[in-house]
């Protein structure tokens, strides 16, 4: 008799080969024809149960270029495991053909030129359209929204959310989960959340005076699809009041709660759950930690690190799928549950051409109503590149760059620090850099651009505890995004080191001095978590260095080494 774990493993290779023959094989083709929509939505049916996944969808809602990291370092257990492998590693690992549409869609490696040939990807008009298809196919399907939906763009910032919640109710999801949506401010996210046709799920989200489950996000929600009881957990981001200003939202606590996941687990079970989904925004690698420690969950949906995966990953008996940012990518699940179990499953990454897929004109012109209002500020051309601009990595990317070099100028700086967030499409050589642009890699609501001095000593504090939060070897003390990125200070990282012994070798750039402990410096920097901090909007400081510069033109960073890989 087969065991579940076997069933599973078929349902992985299974997986593996629709990966091959539904992504792998288009890639191959390319070279020879065009791609068609169909090539894109072609799937085999199977099972009784399908899911749909979006995740950390950045408030784009227009077609965009977005470049995948070449620098995603694994640790302690998951060094050199996915997602953290990158490039034409990624590529051998998956069999994808360089060149191919895959190798443009899932991979860093001559990205401009591939951008050129396949164009931009994206676009919830685009989305609606995949969306549909495999309602078509799979009438009941469940649509899922892992968070980070309502930030990251000017109109999100300037309707505080509601462009965003009007498109994506358009869409019907089923639930979602949630990140960067409380920085709208706890009575903005009630607000918005009291009024959502969909259920707004959070097992770890509580009353912080209380410390019991806020009444506000239902740990879980239950659904009748294809004859199966499926309970769907939702799990916020864990560490909010760490990555995110506390203040913005003082009524909620969060963190993992394993605890209190297996509960909930156990719960649904014992209510007749047959199918266990968790809708989760904690990050890959805790995922996969998670699911080594609560029994029970059959699939989780996983956001928070941007990760595009092509196969989901097998942990015990639950699948992890990870469907990348941005709007680039929707997941498909499709899931055969029998006698209260899950048997195997199918999946499919579907990338978004948005020239390969034809917009769903009603979502087109939702679109374009929540951004008519701002169509001209949206549009200025503030000045051109003639180098790729890019963020995703887990050191300095292009953008990160020009925004710490905007700081330096603008703020009469020595040091200037940026966050290391993930979020923000990219722009070719070429392209014009317009105001919107700008808001797509700087749009937040604390965007204040300070100045102030830090001495030696607590910049290398400073610069340990964020390299802590990224290379810590347990997933659960990896807290933040990637790590701060640093202007006018070269430093070097060894990675293997223990906390407080990564940073080394801390020098100020423009005169080739170390860094004295004892000396104070002027650093400028943005998105501080400490209230009442002042100074311009992170925006009006890159915009006006840009037009100065007219032309934006970048250089590799060689300012920080990394070892102990």
């Amino acid at each position: 008799m087969i065991s579940r774990r076997d069933f599973l493993q078929v349902g992985m290779a299974a997986s593996a080969l629709v990966g091959a023959s539904g992504f792998g094989q288009w890639g191959r083709l390319a070279a020879q024809q065009a791609l068609t929509q169909d090539d894109l939505l072609s799937f085999d049916t199977y099972g009784n149960v399908s899911l749909i996944h979006v995740t950390d969808i950045h408030a784009q809602m227009k077609p965009i270029y977005f470049r995948e990291p070449s620098v995603n370092i694994g640790v302690g257990p998951n060094k050199g495991d996915v997602p953290h492998v990158t490039g034409a590693d990624f590529r051998r690992l998956y069999g994808i053909d360089d060149g191919s549409p895959a190798h443009y869609a899932l991979s860093s490696g001559d990205f401009s030129s591939l951008a050129r040939a396949y164009g931009r990807v994206g676009g919830l008009d685009r989305v609606a359209t995949v969306i549909d298809s495999i309602r078509a196919d799979r009438p009941d399907v469940l649509l899922l929204d892992g968070g980070d939906t309502w930030h990251g763009s000017y109109t999100c910032y300037h309707t505080q959310g509601q462009d965003m919640v009007n498109v994506m109710n358009a869409l019907k999801p089923d639930a979602m989960t949630f990140h960067w949506e409380f920085t709208l401010g706890s009575d903005r996210v009630s607000e918005i959340v009291e009024g959502l046709p969909f259920a707004a799920l959070g097992q770890n989200i509580f009353d912080a005076e209380w410390d019991e489950p806020a009444e506000l996000f239902p740990p879980y929600k239950f659904f009748e699809r294809g004859g199966v009881k499926i309970a769907v957990i939702g799990q916020a981001f864990p560490y909010m009041p760490i990555a995110n200003p506390g203040w913005m939202f003082p009524e909620y606590a969060f963190g993992i709660r394993d605890e209190h996941m297996q509960e909930i687990v156990d719960e649904v079970r014992a209510q007749g759950a047959e199918l266990v989904v968790c809708l989760s925004h904690n990050g890959f690698d805790v995922d996969k930690k998670m699911a080594g420690i609560v029994s029970g969950i059959d699939v989780i949906l996983s956001g928070h690190t941007h990760d595009a995966l092509p196969e989901p990953v097998l942990v015990d008996d639950t699948i992890i799928v990870a469907s990348g940012s941005n709007g680039k990518f929707v997941s498909r699940v499709d899931l055969n549950v029998e006698d209260g179990r899950m048997t195997g499953f199918r999946h499919k990454l579907i990338p978004i051409f948005s020239d390969v897929i034809e917009p769903k004109q009603e979502i087109t012109a939702l679109i374009d109503e929540q951004r008519a209002p701002y169509a001209d500020q949206l549009g200025e051309v503030v000045g051109q590149t003639d180098s790729l601009l890019y963020r995703r990595g887990n050191f300095n990317g292009t953008w990160d760059d020009l925004i710490c070099d905007a700081l330096l100028e603008q703020r009469d700086a020595e040091i200037s620090l940026s966050p290391g967030v993930r979020w923000g499409p990219s722009l070719i050589p070429g392209q014009d850099i317009t105001r919107e642009d700008i808001w797509n890699v700087t749009s937040m609501t604390y965007p204040e651009a300070y100045r102030t001095e830090m001495s030696g000593e607590f910049l290398k504090v400073v610069m340990e505890d964020v390299a802590d939060n990224i290379f810590n070897p347990d997933p659960y003390y990896q807290q933040g995004g990637d790590m701060v990125r640093v202007g006018g200070m070269g430093y070097h990282i060894d990675i293997s080191k223990p906390q407080g012994e990564r940073i080394s070798n801390m020098t100020l750039l423009a005169t080739g001095e170390a860094i004295d402990p004892a000396r104070n410096y002027v650093v400028a920097g943005w998105a501080s978590v400490n209230e009442g901090t002042e100074g311009p909007p992170i925006w009006d400081v890159v915009e006006k260095h840009i037009r100065e510069m007219g032309t934006v033109s970048s250089t590799p960073n060689t300012s920080v080494t990394v070892t102990g890989q």
